[in-house]
């Protein structure tokens, strides 16, 4: 029998290489994508662009383990990243200004649903069912409910208000490592997989100010999501396929690495 997960999509590169990482390791997956009201929504089309296409190449059996849950709360949540909220701030991740995108308890609420589909899984095929998380060691400092105290205390909560949880287990093989050790997995994934890793990666969005233009979504490159991406990509060696634009419209990957690094010289300045 197959193992099984449960993951949270979102549509990004972590929790889009997590996908890959669990298809490579021959679970199998239901994906769990949240509409909270966020700015950047176009990463729900990414999310479903990417699972279309794992489907399509014959890595994913069943269409319909793809699940969208539109939430209607993003009037009720103080954050950058909803709709109605300030601008998302520019620069750095481990600037302080950053603060102001983290959504209020969104993992605790996302996690309760997580917790519960995984456990009527379990239940239902008899089988142990992994909650899979892509959260690594670059949210920590910014996001609280990335961290491994918060997911310990909130399982002990979720196995202390349930029969049979112990059905049910935690899995984050990316807790210790970066983005770029997460990019640096996807890859190897792909070469797994037999996959091209461009057709993967235009298929996820880590942008928080994403740009419209023409009817295309475009990756702004000064948000600090960007600019963490980016700076994967760099590491590596390897060319981002997501295309970015600024507000003169579409710009050349070239472009994007010569104000990312200005980006990362003042940080680090």
């Amino acid at each position: 029998m197959k193992k099984k997960a449960v993951l949270s999509l979102s549509g990004g590169l972590d929790s889009s290489t997590l996908l890959l990482y669990l298809l490579n390791k021959g679970y199998e997956v239901k994906v769990i994508v949240f509409d909270y009201g966020q700015k950047h929504s176009v990463e729900i089309e990414r999310a479903k662009s990417l699972w279309d296409y794992l489907v399509k190449k014959g890595l994913i059996k069943n269409y319909y383990d793809f699940h969208l849950i539109k939430m209607n709360i993003g009037d009720l949540l103080h954050s950058n990243l909803v709709k109605g909220g300030e601008d998302v701030p520019e620069g750095h991740y481990q600037e302080d200004n950053m603060k102001s995108t983290v959504v209020p308890n969104r993992n605790k609420i996302f996690s309760s649903i997580i917790q519960a589909a995984a456990l009527s899984w379990a239940i239902e095929t008899g089988s142990k069912v992994d909650i899979s998380m892509g959260i690594h060691s670059g949210d920590h400092d910014v996001y609280p409910d990335c961290r491994q105290e918060f997911r310990d205390i909130d399982f002990k909560a979720f196995q202390s208000g349930n029969w049979d949880s112990e059905k049910v287990s935690l899995n984050t093989p990316f807790l210790n490592g970066d983005k770029t050790d997460i990019l640096k997995n996807g890859l190897s994934c792909c070469i797994d997989l037999g996959i091209d890793y461009k057709e993967i990666y235009k298929r996820t969005n880590t942008s928080y100010k994403p740009i419209y233009i023409n009817g295309e979504w475009y990756s702004d490159y000064k948000s600090a999501s960007s600019v963490e991406r980016v700076e994967s990509f760099l590491k590596l060696g390897i060319e981002d396929p997501v295309k970015y634009a600024d507000e003169t419209g579409e710009v050349s990957w070239e472009k994007v690495v010569t104000e990312v690094t200005k980006i990362l010289k003042n940080y680090e300045s």
